[in-house]
C-alpha cells in the first residue's frame, strides 16, 4: 500500500488536489466563476443603492429629475403636434419644412446618433425585458397542455348525454 498510497497523496493529498488544479488550467471552475459573478453583481448593486440611498433633497436634483423624464413624451407630443399644424396651417408648416431643408447633413447625422442612443438603450432594455416574458410563458406550455388534457378528459366523461336524469327528462319531453 505504500506505493499506491504514495500516489493517492500525490494526486489528492497534501492540501490541494493536483487533478482539479490541472483541470482548472484548460476549463474554468463553473462554482468559482459564479462565485465571482455573484460577487462583481452584488458589488454593482451595492454601488448603484449608494448612489440613491440619499433622498433628493434639492431643487436642482428634483428639477433634473423632471428634465430626465421629458424628452419622450416632448417628442411624442411634438410629433403629434407637426401633425395638426400642418392641417390647421399648411403655408406656415411647409415655410418650417423648407427650413429644414436647410440644415446641413452632418448636423442630422448628429441628431441622429443621439436621439438613437437615447432611445436605443431603453429599446435594448425593453427588448431583453420582453424576451425574458416570452421565454417564462414558454416554460409554462408543458403546465398548460397537460392541463388541457385532463380538462380535455373531464369534458369526454361528463358529456350531457351520460346524464342518466338528463337524459330521462329528454324521453319524458320528447312526447
Amino acid at each position: 500500500m505504500g506505493v499506491i498510497g504514495s500516489i493517492f497523496t500525490a494526486l489528492f493529498g497534501g492540501g490541494h488536489n493536483v487533478v482539479v488544479e490541472t483541470a482548472q488550467v484548460f476549463r474554468e471552475n463553473a462554482e468559482f466563476a459564479a462565485t465571482r459573478e455573484a460577487d462583481a453583481r452584488t458589488g454593482a448593486l451595492g454601488q448603484f443603492g449608494a448612489e440613491f440611498a440619499a433622498p433628493r433633497q434639492g431643487g436642482f436634483d428634483r428639477f433634473m429629475d423632471g428634465v430626465n423624464r421629458l424628452p419622450r413624451p416632448m417628442l411624442a407630443l411634438g410629433t403629434l403636434g407637426l401633425f395638426g399644424a400642418a392641417m390647421v396651417d399648411p403655408v406656415w408648416f411647409a415655410s418650417r419644412m423648407q427650413g429644414l431643408a436647410l440644415v446641413p447633413e452632418p448636423l442630422w447625422w448628429l441628431m441622429g446618433a443621439i436621439v438613437s442612443f437615447y432611445f436605443g438603450a431603453r429599446y435594448q432594455v425593453k427588448g431583453q425585458e420582453f424576451q425574458r416574458s416570452v421565454a417564462q410563458t414558454m416554460a409554462l406550455v408543458p403546465q398548460v397542455t397537460a392541463n388541457l388534457a385532463v380538462l380535455s378528459d373531464l369534458g369526454a366523461n361528463h358529456a350531457p348525454d351520460a346524464n342518466a336524469a338528463l337524459l330521462d327528462w329528454r324521453a319524458q319531453n320528447a312526447r
